[in-house]
């Protein structure tokens, strides 16, 4: 299986290839850095599986437009949306998101199966939905995503301390006057939408390799907020970007090569956090020697 996969890699034609793929090159940067920093939020606020339940139910939306003949992004977005308005109403009393998530993810899934079961176009068009097909991307979807993006970004900068406060310490923060409800339902939407735009890139099966994934592997280097928040966003950037000019080489679809460079970057920095533990651990222990010694 290898050798099948390296022996079809070639560089022949790299850049007329690449010209082709511009928007696509420009979308996945710009999802990418979007992706990175409102992966913090979803990591600090323990909302990794809500991000699979909405991508799960936003290709049930996809889905839907597909067998009706719109557009497809609109429908994913729609979805996505709608789905995470639902998650975040329903669990603000209770805080309960994964139990909710856990009910609706399944019933999505369902959903898009069935639709795409009574879709009779190409059969691309149905696998595009699961495992992304950014490749394909036109002058107005790269315009609409990037626009979408820039605006989810705005926003989370504007409300970055306040959105901060409630995710690591909602209780104080509701305490100190902080609309901990508004926010996070305004958080639910600015996250539907982000997973509607990062299913283009990724499919809806691998978007937690674009929106969790790198700022996981940033929080295990680093603990200062700007810091991560920059790493996260690199990291995001150099998979999205990144397998887009590897997969330029090859046969193979795209969301392999970003889902594969977006776990390499987390088990590096997996190592790097370990290794500076163990020596936190090391220094520790000598100090408390040389403390016994002189006593």
């Amino acid at each position: 299986m290898i050798e099948r996969i390296t022996s079809s890699f070639s560089t022949d034609g790299y850049w007329d290839l690449f010209q082709l793929v511009q928007n696509s090159v420009i979308t996945a940067g710009v999802l990418g850095l979007m992706g990175g920093l409102i992966g913090i939020f979803i990591m600090l606020r323990r909302t990794a599986l809500v991000v699979h339940g909405i991508a799960e139910i936003s290709f049930a939306g996809a889905a839907l437009a597909l067998l009706a003949g719109v557009d497809v992004v609109a429908g994913s977005a729609v979805g996505a949306v709608v789905t995470a308005l639902l998650i975040g109403v329903l669990s603000l009393k209770d805080k309960d998101t994964s139990g909710v998530t856990g009910v609706l993810m399944p019933f999505g899934m369902g959903l898009g199966i069935l639709f795409l079961h009574l879709y009779q176009g190409r059969s691309s068009n149905q696998f595009g939905l699961l495992t992304g097909q950014i490749v394909g991307v036109d002058d107005m979807q790269t315009q609409t995503l990037v626009t979408g993006s820039v605006i989810i970004t705005a926003v989370l900068i504007v409300i970055w301390r306040p959105l901060m406060f409630a995710s690591v310490d909602p209780q104080l923060a509701a305490a100190r006057g902080v609309h901990v409800s508004a926010l996070s339902i305004l958080f639910m939407v600015l996250l539907g939408s982000a997973v509607a735009m990062s299913v283009q890139v990724v499919g809806a099966l691998l978007v937690l390799s674009l929106l969790v994934v790198p700022s996981a592997a940033a929080l295990k280097i680093s603990v200062r907020p700007l810091s991560v928040v920059l790493f996260s966003m690199a990291f995001a950037l150099v998979s999205a970007v990144g397998g887009i000019m590897l997969a330029l080489m090859g046969t193979v679809p795209i969301s392999p090569y970003i889902t594969t460079i977006s776990f390499l970057i987390y088990l590096v920095c997996l190592g790097i956090g370990r290794g500076r533990r163990i020596r936190r651990q090391h220094q520790v222990a000598e100090v408390m020697a040389r403390s016994a010694r002189q006593a």
